[in-house]
């Protein structure tokens, strides 16, 4: 058809020379592809090319210490796909003796691997005609010919790779797959795309009818939860601080942090003290308490806007289990708690 082969020839024109696209080894492919969910290539990369020099197998990441990949990890954010990883590496390792499943529907089955990530190493490492329909996918498809599906809708991922199952050519899947994801990163961009060097542009339904920025059609956004955590930097005489793991499900788990105080909204200074010595410092001599940042930083995540304040607090004698600056920073911490280390 004249999508699928006007679209490989733009691919193999114009495709970026990226590390998990020289191999069909399911290990890099598999960790590529988690990386890449949520993350853009340029920020990936370098998390990809640490993880291949700390964990060169699968067996490697599998005796790993969770800590060890979480640190390495740091600053990707969605901290569960780093858990999951290290799980689904300890399975393939223990229970599979270090081999990847070779076909979609064994995939699916890893923990932390779904639809479009088991449709890609299928694809990739294995030449398995399946499609792989992601945000990219969508767009690119939805313009092209004129689909107004709602992609929000569950149906929709159906309805979209069925689709692009009818283009892909049955001998070439890899390739098909790697343009059509390509495409909507350089080319078929979500904002202004610029139509005018675009390969479709005699052919495409949305440019012909003047509908590119409606496409795709995507509704319910996300509610935003707005949260307030005061963090509470402790040094003693030793200048050590004190720092606890989040063990809690939701976000940031097993990554460590400062002594946490959340609160409804931003409180005053004096509020703030009152914890300290009520709830935490009780045993303890506060020296004194001040305010790293006067503003709030706001850390945003997916469906969360953290608004973060760090409170220096000044213990005389020393704090029970205090951790020194060097081992400090040893610890995996959420990137805003590591930029904030990092500074001071």
């Amino acid at each position: 058809m004249k999508f699928s082969k006007l679209l490989i020839q733009w691919y193999l024109q114009n495709k970026r020379d990226l590390p998990w696209r020289n191999t069909t080894n399911p290990y890099h492919i598999w960790l590529s592809e988690i990386m890449l969910q949520q993350t853009r290539v340029a920020q990936g990369t370098p998390y990809f090319l640490s993880f291949l020099d700390a964990f060169p197998t699968v067996f490697d990441l599998a005796n790993a210490d969770e800590e060890q990949v979480l640190k390495l990890w740091q600053g990707l954010g969605y901290y569960s796909r780093a858990r999951n990883l290290h799980k689904t590496a300890q399975y393939i390792a223990e229970e599979l003796e270090g081999v990847f499943p070779n076909n979609y529907n064994d995939l699916l089955r890893l923990k932390g691997v779904g639809e479009y990530t088991a449709a890609a190493i299928a694809s990739f490492s294995y030449g398995e005609p399946v499609a792989v329909v992601d945000g990219n996918a969508f767009r690119v498809l939805s313009r092209y010919f004129d689909v107004e599906t709602d992609i929000a809708l569950a149906s929709a991922k159906k309805e979209f790779t069925l689709l692009a199952s009818e283009l892909m050519p049955k001998n070439d899947p890899a390739t098909f797959n790697q343009a059509i994801m390509e495409f909507g990163a350089l080319q078929c961009v979500p904002k202004s795309p610029d139509c005018s060097i675009c390969v479709f542009n005699d052919s495409c339904l949305a440019l012909q009818k003047k509908k590119v920025d409606q496409l795709p059609v995507k509704s319910k956004k996300l509610k935003v939860r707005n949260r307030y955590f005061n963090y509470l930097v402790v040094s003693d005489d030793n200048d050590d601080t004190v720092i606890q793991k989040r063990t809690s499900k939701g976000i940031w788990q097993n990554l460590y942090e400062f002594p946490l105080i959340e609160t409804e909204a931003v409180e005053s200074f004096d509020y703030i003290v009152d914890r300290i010595e009520k709830d935490f410092f009780v045993n303890d001599s506060v020296d004194s308490v001040m305010e790293y940042n006067e503003k709030s930083i706001v850390h945003k995540l997916s469906h969360q806007h953290l608004h973060i304040k760090f409170w220096k607090v000044n213990i005389k004698g020393s704090v029970k289990n205090g951790t020194d600056a060097t081992t400090l920073r040893t610890f995996p911490f959420p990137i805003v708690i590591h930029n904030f280390i990092e500074k001071e």
